[in-house]
């Protein structure tokens, strides 16, 4: 077996597998209200104009603007009221000079109105007739055709993430169908001996499964379809089969464990077992996570993590996750947000690797901090204990306490 250990930044890393990729599309059509968190296939554009009528943003009186000009709360515009609309009615009749209309919020304007008057600046004079004490402008208080959105204009652009307010643009427009992009299914192969299912009682030296969970959790919060294929034991043979299996029937293999340089090590054996180019790189310059190992075959990703639970979630959201928006069409590889922070300790570094520390978001004094929470990769609790994580450049030796730095949430 051919050892690879060349370290690359992660964003390189990316890169080299994003190349090896032809990045096909599969869509699918499906219902809008269904849609959401999954990528639009095509962009959506505005079959009309939205809104389609022009419509009042308050409860008051549509009028003619200048038929308010000059009005004061000492020198009053008098205005005649002729009708009160109806919601979800139109208007059967035009305002004349020094008329009004009693109009609700989203009811439509007559003709002639040009905005409307807001009901506290009002008084009503006679059963007929009214006193304005306020000028108002062309416009104001109402929407216009086509304010929102004009018929045959992109609303959402393809590769978009459905958002709860895109999913009721689509039905403000009566779109209730959309063309999506096909979720990439996940396969996630857990090794080790020494690991058994979370219902289980363990024994002394035994853990329990926890990448097979965290990893499905991070991919269906990405947009994936995670399936599990349990956990294999370290046996060439075993892992190659399970191996076979989930990539014949998954869109990208994950298999946690085995990718540390040492005789347990199976896993690069398994991979490049699994068909064409194979693996590409084995070594990322981050801590923790560096004996990742990325992969092809078939044109399907195939990702070596390791098993120290932290190492495997930080490498799926560095790697993982973009690679996951990729095959879905997103148009963008990240989903993290970011926020700044003060650094509240010193975080040592060694130039040459990019390390990724958690940190725990704290408000003091109206100062939103970052406080490092240090722990080994297989303490899975320093992510539990944490809001999200603080990059180290790789060409860097740390970050100093009091430094502003950027956080991105997990």
């Amino acid at each position: 077996m051919t050892e690879f250990f060349t370290l690359v930044s992660p964003t390189q890393a990316l890169q080299t597998l994003i190349d090896q990729l032809n990045g096909a599309l599969k869509s699918e059509t499906i219902s809008s209200i269904e849609a959401l968190n999954r990528i639009l296939a095509a962009s959506i554009t505005s079959p009309s104009n939205l809104p389609a009528f022009p419509r009042s943003t308050m409860d008051g009186y549509a009028v003619r603007a200048k038929d308010t000009y000059g009005a004061t709360p000492n020198i009053p515009a008098y205005l005649s009221v002729v009708d009160e609309i109806q919601m979800g009615t139109v208007p059967s009749f035009k305002l004349e000079p020094a008329q009004a209309a009693l109009i609700h919020t989203g009811g439509m304007l007559p003709e002639n109105a040009d905005a409307v008057i807001m009901i506290e600046n009002t008084q009503t004079s006679r059963n007929d007739e009214i006193e304005i004490f306020k000028v108002v402008s062309v416009g104001e208080n109402i929407l216009k055709i086509g304010e929102d959105v004009t018929k045959g204009s992109e609303v959402i652009a393809s590769g978009s993430n459905l958002r709860p307010q895109d999913i009721g643009a689509l039905m403000a427009l009566g779109i209730t169908s959309v063309d999506v992009t096909v979720s990439p299914i996940v396969g996630l192969i857990s090794t080790g001996n020494e690991v058994v299912h979370p219902d289980s009682t363990i024994n002394p030296g035994q853990v329990r499964d926890i990448n097979s969970y965290s990893l499905s959790a991070l991919v269906q919060s990405a947009g994936g379809i995670p399936k599990r294929y349990g956990i294999i034991k370290d046996d060439l043979t075993s892992v190659q089969e399970a191996a076979k299996i989930a990539l014949s029937e998954c869109d990208i293999l994950v298999i946690a464990a085995g990718s540390s340089v040492s005789a347990r090590d199976i896993t690069s054996d398994v991979i490049n077992n699994l068909g064409k180019p194979g693996i590409l790189l084995h070594g990322i310059a981050v801590k923790p996570g560096k004996p990742t190992i990325l992969a092809v075959a078939n044109n399907k990703p195939i990702f070596g993590l390791p098993g120290n639970p932290v190492s495997a979630m930080v490498v799926a959201r560095l790697l993982l996750v973009p690679t996951i928006n990729f095959l879905n069409g997103a148009n963008t590889r990240t989903t993290s947000s970011i926020i700044t922070a003060v650094l509240t300790r010193n975080i040592s570094s060694i130039a040459g690797r990019e390390d990724h520390v958690p940190v725990l978001i704290k408000t003091v004094e109206g100062k939103t901090l970052a406080e490092p929470v240090f722990g080994k990769s297989n303490l899975i609790f320093t992510l539990v204990r944490s809001t999200g994580s603080v990059i180290v450049p790789i060409n860097s030796n740390g970050l100093v306490q009091g430094s502003l730095v950027d956080v991105h949430l997990y």
